[in-house]
């Protein structure tokens, strides 16, 4: 078995036939004899032939968790290897709390990437804490932003806080505060988000510990939509201030009891130069001081 037929198989995943072989760029026949190859080695069937293309087995799914995570530590020690030599390549796997350092994340990727032109960043957001916890825990990411971590100081960093904000439709009643008392808002319906998500999760917390009741008026999965729908009067919602998009400023309003949540950036185990460069830039952004917060579901 080599690294090269686990980058195989991922791309098979990935594209659902053979023809990952235009992505891999060698020939389909050089793709099929090499994942026949591995699963002679192995014993087992990684992918199910169907009419519609190969999907992977229940053993091939676990067996492409594994495998993910051999090729991305190939890829992190070839990148030290080379960032010794003056040179920092290869890929970086980042991930994002919904609605956490969308203001900040941009700019210290931005520097990164000029400051190492051939580095490639993939990034993501994830609305389940639980997942991204699961995900930094298994070593898939190189740097996560999240509000609570259970791993030790050598790996997480604490860098500010994300104050949360009400948006009010247009025209609403609130807007002629400069904060708004939570309890003020009883009986108003709420923009809320998908019901595994840190967001939704805080949302309820907040609403519970003032003595409100929920009324559901839609669930989205994106913060800015959760504005938009805001703002043109489906409902109120909750987010963090730097998830607000440009031009609805006007109808965000700062919440008392004050909401804040820490964003603390986690480093894979063994940090290689590329996140611990991305760590320092962030640093370097403007984060607010954490104030009192709710506790993360």
């Amino acid at each position: 078995m080599s690294l090269r037929q686990y980058e195989y198989a991922l791309a098979v995943a990935e594209e659902g036939s053979v023809t990952a072989a235009e992505v891999l760029h060698v020939a389909q026949p050089s793709v099929s004899q090499q994942i026949r190859g591995l699963e002679r080695d192995l014993g087992v069937e990684l992918f199910a032939r169907t009419p519609t293309g190969l999907v992977p087995t229940v053993v091939g799914r676990a067996f492409l968790r594994e495998a993910e995570i051999a090729v991305r530590a190939s890829r992190r020690a070839k990148a030290t290897a080379r960032a010794g030599a003056g040179e920092l390549t290869g890929e970086l796997v980042v991930a994002a709390q919904m609605g956490f350092g969308t203001r900040q994340l941009p700019g210290a990727l931005g520097a990164l990437r000029r400051r190492f032109p051939r580095l490639e960043a993939t990034v993501f957001e994830e609305p389940s804490s639980a997942e991204l916890d699961r995900l930094c825990r298994r070593g898939v990411l190189d740097l996560a932003l999240m509000a609570a971590c259970d791993r030790s100081p050598d790996h997480a960093h604490r860098l500010g806080g994300e104050e949360f904000v009400v948006v009010l439709g247009a025209g609403h009643r609130r807007l002629a505060a400069d904060r708004v008392e939570l309890r003020d808002l009883e009986g108003e319906p709420w923009v809320r988000f998908d019901r595994d998500s840190a967001l939704d999760g805080v949302l309820l917390n907040v609403l519970r510990d003032n003595g409100l009741a929920p009324a559901t008026a839609a669930r989205v999965s994106q913060t800015a939509t959760a504005v938009r729908w805001a703002a043109h009067g489906l409902g109120v919602t909750l987010v963090p201030a730097s998830a607000v998009p440009h031009g609805y400023e006007h109808l965000v309003r700062p919440v008392f009891p004050v909401v804040s949540q820490p964003v603390i950036a986690v480093l894979r185990e063994g940090a290689g130069p590329a996140e611990t460069a991305l760590l320092e830039l962030l640093r370097e952004e403007s984060w607010p001081v954490s104030a009192p917060f709710s506790p993360v579901p």
